[in-house]
């Protein structure tokens, strides 16, 4: 059970982002506000969500790319941030499971995801 003016707050908050329709094995291109000291700039994270969790304001989703030398990279980011400027879907991924953890311990040709036909 939550207070009713939580709920009313964070409807109000939902409501202001735009948020794309995304879901597990899609290749999203997420726009990040980065403050260093005095200056501001937007970074892009591009990878494949491996998964998204939680409900309402405190909803999450985990992007995963490979970065240099072939290194994985997470990052958790929190739909609802005001670091977070846009979030693009860039290719539909056809999976069968909600959590793409196994895409972990993958590498290469294996790690891939097919694209989702319509």
């Amino acid at each position: 059970m939550r207070n009713k003016y939580i709920e009313a707050f964070e409807q109000a908050q939902i409501t202001q982002k735009n948020i794309p329709d995304f879901r597990a094995g899609d290749t999203l291109r997420v726009a990040v506000m980065i403050k260093e000291g005095d200056k501001q700039r937007v970074q892009n994270f591009e990878g494949i969500c491996i998964a998204r969790r939680g409900s309402g304001t405190g909803e999450t989703f985990i992007v995963r790319k490979i970065g240099a030398n072939s290194v994985g990279v997470e990052r958790i980011f929190p739909i609802y941030s005001d670091s977070i400027e846009e979030i693009t879907v860039l290719r539909r991924g056809r999976v069968r499971r909600a959590k793409l953890f196994y895409l972990r311990g993958r590498r290469g040709k294996s790690a891939r995801i097919k694209e989702l036909k319509k």
